[in-house]
């Protein structure tokens, strides 16, 4: 059981944590959840004693074992399995002691204690955590020096789950996994036989893989039972309660307030006046609700939109080496509204195919077409450190409008997210979740027709994840998105296409077959779904044949709101005029002529409003699927 009593954490002067209490029971999985900088990380340093508390205590039975990813990922010649089976401590040392052990008696507590902790299956447990986060076996042969960082970083929790310590502290696992390892990680947590603290902005995992949430607000931490999703219901609706019966309160205090003031100097009434001021003393405050909004994101619309299929590749091969394709015979076609999702295991070809559409890499044979005046703007994770780290958001907006001035530069770091202060902040000091909103405002600024996004949610709490959502559903151009969070994709895509084995195919199911095809969960999904008259495939293939044959009525559409956007433009401009007092006196006739167009442009726009309606609604109703 892990006790937090009356705990207070200060960093740089700055109070993250005042006076705070949390009980966790021995078993528990539980999600801590937050705003980024909010103090959980430093909690983590504070239960593994690496950090000093101001005041309270953490307190453990004894002989915990703490179990924690470390922070530099192995980098040595020995092979991943060794570097993992030597995470169990007390493995290690009992084979070490049984090589020069000449004690029959100790010999046998030896092999005894060997057995207990089942020391005989250790390089098959070792080798399924290794396989699950992405590694086969030949690479758990292969020394750690030659992965990268990011998959050093899988070792390095591969090592603490083998490890199985008591109480397990994750802060972020998903950051270096891939869909594929973020399905694996979601089952075996929720199966770890011990307790778990997990700090996560990945919705999915904190509803499949925790069974209670840790809340760190206002500097308090809070345990509710269940999922993200039944504690984001519950906290709303004690939010909501909260706030009315501060509403009440405070109708309460002002009336008690006004009876004394009346009263107060009336003998017949002093009695009263009295009791109601040491009631007044009584009332506890219940606390205004404090909103700490998150920043949408905005995405600018095409400058011009281009006809479907805005990329068709027939027979297409692409690599990096002449000869050595790594994808190969791919014939797909990508339409101006698709929301496609990429799937498949990191080292499969997922980035290289992004960077063949984004034009980074030419394909070796094939043909691929691309639709006249094309825009296809990327984002990746590995960009952030393209930012200029001197520089700030506002003096990077800058350099791509150097002629604008500095309202209309400030506002279009806005539409990023932005705050004024952050605005002004030099990119260094911006945090990641900051620096991912500058940089995807930065590639969407020119308004592409096709939105590229690799891992966009690193970095980014719940709020803003949920802010992105939104902003990706009202984006009107093609998006593609490479992503391990499951949320993001079952909220934005409504196509699946699987990189696996050299190719990129069409996904004929819904992530959660995937899930079942990664961990091998079996269901009667899938034979549910094939059971059915019409495969999803024959349904987009009707829904794109009912596209193409509204598509004369979709350019009327958008005709009919470009002229409306120009009244508009032009009744403002005329409001304008109208504003000014001066008008009346210096030239009344522009002034009643202006009147006039104002009514006239107000009429012809109610009319194409109404045309717009009627158009929008055989639209839709004739492409419904």
């Amino acid at each position: 059981m892990l006790v937090i009593n009356d705990l207070s954490l200060r960093m740089a002067g700055r109070l993250l944590l005042d006076h705070a209490s949390l009980t966790l029971p021995a078993g528990t999985k539980a999600g801590l959840v937050g705003r980024n900088g909010t103090g959980k990380t430093t909690l983590f340093k504070a239960i593994t004693g690496d950090f000093p508390s101001e005041t309270g205590s953490i307190s453990l039975p004894k002989n915990t074992r703490i179990g924690q990813v470390a922070q530099e990922a192995p980098g040595t010649e020995e092979p991943l399995i060794e570097i993992v089976l030597k995470a169990d401590a007390e493995r290690n040392a009992l084979l070490e002691e049984e090589k020069t052990a000449t004690d029959p008696h100790r010999i046998a507590d030896i092999h005894m204690r060997l057995a207990d902790i089942d020391a005989h299956s250790a390089e098959s447990r070792a080798a399924t955590i290794l396989a699950g986060l992405g590694f086969d076996d030949a690479a758990q042969r292969r020394p750690a020096s030659s992965f990268s960082g990011g998959w050093r970083m899988r070792v390095a929790l591969a090592a603490v789950l083998f490890s199985e310590p008591d109480l397990l502290l994750l802060d972020e696992p998903t950051n270096y996994l891939d869909l594929e390892g973020t399905l694996w990680l979601e089952n075996y947590v929720s199966k770890y036989p011990h307790t778990v603290l997990l700090i996560s902005h990945d919705r999915d995992l904190l509803n499949r893989a925790v069974n209670s949430i840790v809340h760190l607000d206002q500097k308090k931490l809070t345990f509710w039972r269940g999922g993200y999703d039944q504690f984001e219901r519950q906290y709303a609706e004690q939010r909501e309660l909260q706030e009315k019966g501060r509403v009440k309160q405070e109708a309460a205090r002002k009336h008690m307030e006004s009876f004394v003031e009346r009263f107060r100097a009336k003998a017949s009434k002093a009695r009263q006046a009295q009791s109601r001021i040491k009631a007044l003393e009584k009332m506890k405050p219940i606390a205004a609700i404090v909103n700490d909004t998150v920043r949408p994101f905005s995405f600018p619309e095409p400058v011009k939109t281009v006809a479907s299929p805005i990329i068709a590749l027939s027979s297409v091969n692409v690599g990096y080496t002449e000869g050595q394709p790594i994808l190969k015979k791919m014939t797909l076609r990508i339409d101006a509204d698709d929301r496609i999702a990429l799937l498949g295991a990191n080292g499969n070809g997922k980035s290289t195919f992004a960077k063949l559409l984004s034009g980074r890499l030419k394909q070796e044979t094939g043909t691929m077409t691309v639709a006249p005046g094309l825009k296809v703007a990327i984002f990746a994770q590995h960009q952030l450190d393209d930012l200029r780290p001197e520089e700030n958001a506002y003096e990077h907006v800058r350099r791509l409008m150097p002629e604008a001035p500095e309202s209309k530069v400030r506002g279009r770091v806005a539409r990023f997210g932005l705050t004024t202060e952050k605005m002004n902040t030099a990119a260094k000091d911006l945090s990641g979740g900051e620096k991912a909103r500058l940089l995807m405002g930065l590639s969407a600024f020119e308004g592409p027709n096709l939105f590229i996004l690799d891992e966009p949610t690193n970095h980014l709490d719940i709020d803003s994840r949920e802010s992105l959502i939104h902003a990706l559903n009202e984006f009107p151009g093609a998006v593609i998105l490479i992503s391990h969070d499951r949320h993001l994709l079952e909220a934005t895509a409504d196509r699946l296409w699987l990189v696996k084995d050299g190719a990129v195919n069409p996904y004929d199911g819904d992530l959660e077959d995937y899930k079942t095809l990664v961990t091998g969960v079996s269901g009667d999904r899938r034979e549910r779904r094939e059971a059915d008259k019409a495969s999803k495939a024959d349904r987009r293939r009707e829904a794109a044949q009912r596209r193409a044959a509204f598509e004369p009525l979709a350019k009327e559409i958008r005709a009919t709101e470009a002229l409306m956007d120009r009244i508009r433009k032009r009744m403002d401009l005329i409001e304008d005029e109208l504003a000014n007092p001066a008008i009346y006196e210096k030239d009344p006739s522009t002034a009643t002529r202006l009147a006039k167009e104002r009514s006239q442009l107000a009429q012809t726009l109610a009319g194409h409003e109404e045309k717009w309606l009627i158009m929008s609604a055989e639209y839709e109703e004739g492409t419904a699927e």
